[in-house]
């Protein structure tokens, strides 16, 4: 898109043609988590601004727009033909433009005698965010009210007085950005999901926009496919959708891994997190002051560090940034040693041959430079995050959370009650609490009203706010699925003190803090994942629908799966928010079936990446209606 719709060559990546980047705010989160500053730049991005932003006129100079189709966007880009405000104009659509849009657009050309200048038009089918090679989201959350970005948020699905016409157009909106996602793939999935609720909803209306477009020989995106040859592959990929309510206690599990962690504590957006630091300012003739400054960190897949500890627990990372800083302050040192060394001249013998050795030595180290300066710059990045996650940690006392946890979902004995947690005022945030609570109800011994009730009047003295609690009360009556099977193996255990962390020198002093170690286990999302592409016979996937849209008839959904064989590729789905809780669990799934004719790919995705505190916001919404 950014060379113009024409395929990069070795020769357009040197000499880049100079550009302007128009996009809206979905263009904008789209593109966030791909390509940096640097990295537009290279691609030859002078510019890149917001369309509805103020801009003047630049003449002699192409224009490349990424912006979804609506009404506004089209009537500002027919403002911007009035204007005169690029050279050439490329239009390129997140998701399909309809006809009557094209029409307008033409029509606006014509007007404005900028017909020649409206070099290309296309439809990208981009409507999703990647944040990871096998995860997306479809909308970046937002706590601003927005009523486009709440469009499909679990509160939006689940509130009491949500209409049949909003419920169909949240669905729709859900199902034309899977239909990006698979467009981009090139692959038509076969689609499983349970009965009853959003997720089938979606997998209908899927369904059919795959059918129809297939059926379409002429302007199928699915060309290359051939249906009739393609109708019994068994390569073709699983897709499962889920519903959010599948599964209510995950997401507000306290974790122990590098990436939830960050999400959980530090709000991780776009694979972007800010951080509050302390700097000294020096002001003439006055003592230091200390102020504080946000820092902002990219958090992406380059970095070579953040891609092999994004899923290890906490102190693992912590072990590994300081080995880091350790290696990287020899390597410090040795450049200084071989600068003195190089210092000395009019001496001895034995000088002059130290001397030389070392030229070598320090022209090999000077060409190593660039290499140590971006190692330190991700070093301090690491050790600032890992430092500001260890600061919450202490302060929340979250290895006590996550331990009590764990044992809750595993089924095991508690070493400290919830009660005393939930008394305790140096335990953690009153939203820390709740959270541990709702775990409590959910995957804990059956409670009866009076101890639910008890348990209120604790967490009410302690400051809390009980709307969410509520909400989960009345979920569980209404709620058929069997809580307590869904839960099972996990657990932790706790291995002294932090094997390399202990000494005096380290940048992360570990006291208090306890080294836990987590139980591999399978979460439901993945449970249910594992019972359907390994075919096996299940209590929680037997009633699955299913749905072959490369089948040229539709048949009736209770119609036995055609496809008997375990699939290697598949797609989780979760309507009403996932985590990176259950994208890590999936991981470890894979990594678990790496190699051999088992290994699985799995891609998780979701309508919007939540936290805790952002998924306990949207329950608390619900919890106040009557």
């Amino acid at each position: 898109m950014l060379n113009f719709n024409i395929p990069l060559t070795k020769t357009s990546l040197s000499e880049p043609q100079w550009k302007v980047l128009v996009y809206d705010h979905w263009g904008q989160d789209i593109i966030s988590p791909l390509l940096s500053v640097r990295e537009l730049r290279e691609l030859g991005v002078t510019l890149h601004l917001l369309l509805d932003s103020d801009r003047e006129p630049i003449q002699d100079v192409p224009a490349v727009y990424f912006v979804r189709p609506t009404d506004d966007n089209v009537k500002r880009i027919c403002k911007d033909f009035h204007s005169q405000l690029y050279e050439s104009y490329y239009m390129n659509f997140i998701s399909a433009i309809s006809r009557q849009k094209l029409e307008d657009l033409a029509l606006a050309a014509i007007q404005t005698n900028s017909v020649t200048q409206v070099t290309k038009i296309f439809d990208q089918y981009l409507n999703f965010i990647s944040l990871e090679d096998d995860m997306f989201c479809l909308r970046h959350h937002s706590d601003v009210a927005d009523s486009s970005k709440e469009s499909i948020s679990y509160y939006s699905i689940n509130r009491g007085d949500v209409k049949d016409t909003e419920i169909e157009r949240m669905m729709d909106n859900i199902v034309e950005s899977l239909f990006c996602v698979f467009v981009t793939l090139g692959q038509v999935p076969i689609i499983r999901c349970p009965r009853n609720n959003a997720a089938e909803m979606v997998a209908e209306k899927l369904d059919k926009k795959l059918r129809d477009n297939i059926r379409d020989t002429r302007n199928s995106l699915f060309a290359g496919e051939n249906v009739q040859s393609g109708q019994f592959s068994f390569q073709r990929p699983l897709l499962v959708i889920l519903d959010r309510n599948i599964d209510l206690a995950t997401p507000f599990h306290h974790t122990w891994t590098y990436q939830a962690l960050s999400h959980d504590v530090l709000q991780l957006k776009l694979n972007r997190v800010e951080i509050e630091e302390k700097v000294q300012v020096n002001a003439p003739g006055r003592a230091p002051v200390e102020k504080k400054k946000v820092r902002s960190y990219d958090l992406n897949p380059t970095d070579g560090f953040w891609e092999e500890h994004k899923g290890s627990p906490f102190p693992t990372v912590a072990e590994a940034v300081q080995e880091k800083l350790d290696a990287y302050k020899a390597q410090e040192d040795e450049v200084k040693r071989l600068k003195t060394a190089m210092g000395l001249e009019g001496e001895d013998d034995e000088t002059i041959s130290m001397v030389s050795d070392n030229t070598a030595r320090l022209t090999s180290a000077v060409s190593s430079l660039p290499e140590l300066l971006e190692m330190k710059r991700l070093i301090d990045m690491h050790t600032n995050v890992a430092t500001a996650l260890l600061e919450q940690i202490k302060a929340r006392m979250l290895d006590l959370y996550f331990e009590t946890e764990e044992r809750l979902m595993s089924r095991t004995t508690l070493d400290k009650s919830i009660l005393d947690i939930i008394r305790d005022p140096e335990a953690g945030t009153v939203e820390d609490k709740v959270r541990l609570f709702i775990i409590n109800l959910i995957c804990g011994p059956p409670v009866s009203d009076a101890e639910i009730d008890q348990y209120c009047s604790v967490l009410q003295d302690a400051g809390c706010n009980l709307s969410a609690i509520q909400y989960i009360r009345r979920w569980k009556t209404y709620s058929k699925l069997p809580m307590s099977s869904a839960y099972s193996g996990g657990g932790t255990k706790t291995v002294g003190m932090f094997s390399k962390l202990v000494s005096t020198a380290s940048q992360f002093a570990m006291e208090g803090v306890k080294n836990l170690v987590v139980k591999k286990h399978n979460l439901p999302v993945t449970k249910v994942l594992d019972s359907l592409m390994d075919m096996k016979s299940s209590s929680e996937t037997d009633d699955f629908r299913y749905f072959d849209p490369k089948l040229l008839r539709a048949t009736d959904s209770n119609s036995i799966p055609r496809n008997r064989s375990p699939f290697q590729e598949a797609m989780v789905f979760v309507v009403g928010g996932g985590n990176y809780i259950e994208y890590q669990n999936l991981v470890e799934y894979c990594k678990g079936k790496a190699g051999g004719a088992n290994a699985k790919r799995v891609i998780y995705g979701c309508t919007e990446l939540l936290n805790a505190s952002q998924f306990l916001k949207q329950l608390e919404k619900l919890g106040l209606e009557s």
